[in-house]
């Protein structure tokens, strides 16, 4: 029977102390029960004191250990280890994952207001599965106490929540409410210290690790992440030295108290650095050694470190070592007839993914055959289990194999499947941008009401002193006032910080949105090019153009997910296309590229496919209706050393002619392309300070011709 549990511990009683004879630690007896993600008591889970006591649930789920401070208590089913966490002495307990702290945030005394306590469990509960659940119980916390211990703790739960959520810098702020209170708390130091990695804080990040791992009274445990931390500090700065000796020193503890899921995560670590620095060999043992501790973990995560070894091995360009471990993990996956593993980056572990990469690293190998074999089942079962990327993905893939292999009618038609799922996928799109508005909303709702409850309890607490003190009166009126300008500066403050990143997050994911838009009809515009082409009989034409179109259309897929490129790049997929233009128009237009030698194209990045509408609106709608041979020029000047100047000007028959030529109805339709990147600009200079300005014009005086001046800024 298969068990995939998240384990949720909650305290039923902590009693008979008893001080142990050789050491000066206090050991408790520790009673607790163990149940399953739907809240059913699990009996027969056996409750280990790593080299100490153990117990085996009832039916009731309930166990009882003598344990101490700093105990690792492992969890075993069926004598597979199942999970484990750490006890520090504290009243509650939940299971989080590889990388996580493994320890909730509430440490909560009997004498606790009974409320209080249950909503704060609660609100702990809930931290990882439904955290905008869980800040609605932090709220019912802090309403019912005015402890400031006890509200410390409460926002300890709420920063987890947010820190969910990726919002941290709101993770941050909450923790620093609860540091404030409880500054020797390991466990929290370690949170905060997460915090300010996460919002780009490295120095303050740096500092809380460092402390930490010199830390006499931190467990192993907690000095093993931090050791972890310092080593991705070291390593963003390309410092791969220092960050492997930080991980073998979180190494040497894992294995000396066999901390079993670190030995596999840091073992992963140290193997990719030291594929970073060239050290292939020993990078190789490492990750040979993370397989086999994933092994001893349990099945599920001995598939998962399988499939993480050959995500190493790709990066590292070994496509047959590569290949040998993601057919590994396919086959251990069918072995047990396991669909989908969830992995502890949150992401997920499915037969169609693994079929993909398997079939794109055989791309690499051009055993092109085998590869069609294998993306075909991932598209198709993709399909079946609702993978839109992954289909997506793989058809992709088919469609650029084919193009490969010379095969134009499987290459066209998956062009066009993949269309189809582009415009599927936008559509997702939308609903993903709505429904991140309201969640961004509904957190902004949230803190302010806790912001606001706090600064009620101020004003609360200033008129409780006034009646009991005629003779503070004045001072705690002031204090008062000026503790509830800033808790409503403080609340302004969130609002506005909530609503630019709620802005940003919006204009990303119109980018994104934007560009899902062009990339298919951009697709749709070509492939009437190839369709002329085969219209004509003329194969070897079609067969050079589809070819052409491909590497340009691979090169426009990888760009598509990116802000800016290189304009150097832009330029090489510009002169691609109008290649291939030329190839189908070469009676109706010569074109030039004029690039002024003191342009310094490395120093410029531009948003992908912005030169392009509009070289492809002078092709289609100037030069191609032009009686005579037309000219397309495209001059690059350097106005200064921060602005580059780019021309784009034909001698076509010019706008208002154009005009005239559309019919009805493609005068009520405007061009998709143009709209598109209309906006596209629009949004880049609004999040970039006017980075991209266009300017349209006739090239003569008789309205005839047309000049696009785009004028591009470093930042």
């Amino acid at each position: 029977m298969k068990l995939k549990l998240i384990l949720v511990f909650f305290i039923a009683s902590m009693q008979m102390y008893a001080q142990e004879t050789n050491s000066v630690q206090r050991y408790h007896t520790y009673s607790d029960f163990v149940e399953d993600e739907q809240g059913k008591r699990l009996q027969g889970i056996t409750v280990k004191i790593l080299g100490g006591d153990q117990d085996v649930t009832d039916f009731n789920g309930r166990f009882s250990v003598r344990a101490k401070k700093g105990d690792q208590i492992n969890l075993y089913k069926n004598g597979e280890k199942i999970d484990y966490f750490i006890y520090d002495g504290s009243s509650q307990y939940q299971v989080y994952d590889d990388f996580e702290v493994v320890k909730s945030s509430s440490r909560i005394n009997k004498s606790m207001n009974s409320s209080y306590k249950t909503m704060l469990d609660s609100a702990n509960y809930y931290t990882k599965k439904k955290p905008l659940k869980s800040i609605q119980f932090v709220e019912n916390a802090l309403q019912a106490t005015s402890n400031k211990k006890k509200s410390a703790r409460a926002y300890e739960v709420l920063a987890d929540a947010f820190y969910q959520l990726q919002q941290f810098d709101l993770a941050q702020s909450n923790y620093l409410i609860a540091y404030k209170s409880y500054p020797k708390d390991i466990f929290l130091q370690l949170k905060l210290a997460k915090a300010y990695y996460k919002n780009s804080f490295y120095d303050k990040s740096k500092k809380l690790f460092f402390e930490i791992s010199n830390n006499k009274k931190a467990i192993p445990f907690q000095k093993i992440n931090a050791f972890e931390g310092l080593a991705s500090l070291e390593k963003k700065d390309e410092n791969y030295k220092k960050t492997i000796r930080y991980l073998e020193s979180a190494l040497l503890l894992a294995k000396k108290h066999e901390v079993t899921p670190k030995i596999t995560i840091i073992n992963t670590k140290l193997a990719e650095v030291l594929s970073l620095k060239g050290e292939f060999a020993q990078s190789n043992t490492y990750m040979s050694n993370s397989i086999k501790s994933a092994k001893r973990e349990s099945r599920n995560k001995g598939i998962t470190q399988t499939n993480r070894a050959a995500d190493f091995y790709a990066k590292s360009n070994f496509v047959t070592e590569e290949i040998q471990f993601r057919k590994k993990t396919l086959k251990k996956l069918e072995e047990n007839d396991i669909n989908v593993i969830k992995t502890h980056e949150k992401e997920v572990l499915t037969k169609p993914k693994v079929k993909y990469d398997i079939g794109k690293a055989l791309v690499k190998q051009k055993k092109y055959k085998e590869a069609i074999s294998y993306l075909s089942e991932s598209a198709t079962e993709a399909n079946i289990s609702k993978d839109i990327e992954t289909e997506k993905e793989a058809i992709r893939g088919l469609s650029e194999v084919y193009a490969a292999i010379g095969d134009d009618k499987n290459a066209i038609s998956n062009y066009n499947k993949l269309s189809k799922l582009v415009d599927f996928s936008f559509e997702n799109k939308e609903k993903e941008i709505a429904k991140a508005k309201a969640i961004s909303k509904d957190i902004a709702n949230k803190q302010n009401r806790i912001l606001s409850l706090e600064k009620d309890r101020a004003l609360h607490d200033t008129n409780y002193k006034l009646s009991v003190s005629n003779s503070r009166r004045q001072q705690l009126i002031i204090y008062s006032l000026i503790g509830g300008l800033l808790l409503l500066l403080l609340s302004l403050f969130y609002m506005f910080r909530s609503n630019k990143q709620r802005k940003l997050a919006n204009n990303l994911l119109s980018l994104k949105s934007l560009r899902s838009q062009m990339n298919p009809h951009f697709i749709f515009n070509a492939l009437n090019s190839v369709n002329s082409f085969i219209a004509t009989n003329d194969e070897r034409a079609a067969n050079r153009y589809l070819t052409d179109f491909s590497t340009l259309m691979r090169s426009v897929l990888e760009n598509s997910e990116q802000d800016f490129i290189p304009l150097e790049q832009e330029i090489d997929l510009l002169g691609l296309y109008l290649k291939l233009e030329h190839s189908r128009f070469d009676d109706k237009f010569d074109y030039q590229f004029i690039i002024d030698k003191n342009v310094k194209i490395n120093e410029f990045q531009i948003p992908p496919m912005l030169l392009q509408p509009y070289v492809e609106n002078a092709v289609w709608h100037g030069l191609r209706y032009k009686k005579e041979k037309g000219l397309l020029k495209i001059e690059m000047k350097q106005k200064d050393n921060e602005t580059l100047e780019i021309i784009i000007s034909d001698n076509g028959i010019g706008r208002k002619k154009s005009k005239e030529l559309k019919s009805e109805n493609q005068q009520k339709n405007k061009s998709k392309g143009m709209q598109n990147i209309k906006q596209r600009v629009a949004i880049l200079n609004e999040m970039y300070h006017d980075k991209v300005d266009v300017f349209i014009s006739d090239l003569s005086q008789n309205e005839a011709g047309t000049k696009v001046v785009l004028t591009l800024k470093k930042d």
